[in-house]
Formats: structure tokens, sequence, C-alpha cells
């Protein structure tokens, strides 16, 4: 139904969308990280997301586009 585009560079690891993903489809990879050194939010395939864009209103650093 929906899916989460991060912009890896942008994030900052804060978890913000973690906590509000209904779905639990957001997680921080501890393998993957941006040029700044940090643990970017991953979209999880796996699940199905509802595409409510929680995640990408609360992101402080507009790091998450949400595609319905």
């Amino acid at each position: 139904m929906g899916r989460v585009a991060v912009k890896e560079e942008r994030c900052k690891g804060c978890g913000y969308c973690l906590e509000v993903c209904k779905e639990g489809n957001l997680y921080l990879d501890s393998t993957r990280r941006n040029r700044s050194g940090y643990s970017v939010a991953t979209f999880s395939e796996d699940k199905v997301c509802s595409g409510c864009a929680l995640c990408a209103e609360i992101c402080p650093d507009v790091a998450l586009e949400v595609y319905r």
C-alpha cells in the first residue's frame, strides 16, 4: 500500500519515526551509516505500510518521503 524512502544523508538516527510507526516498518540499521556517521532509519518492505505519513511529519530533518 505505502512505501517510505529515507534520505540517508539527512537522517541523524533520532528514532522519532520508529516511535510513531504503527506497523513497525522502520528500524535503525547499525550496519548502515551516512557520511556523518549516524545510523540511518531503514524501511522494512516485509510489512504493510498504511501510508499514514506520521513518520515524515515527525522527522525534524525532513529525511523521509512517503509514497502511497
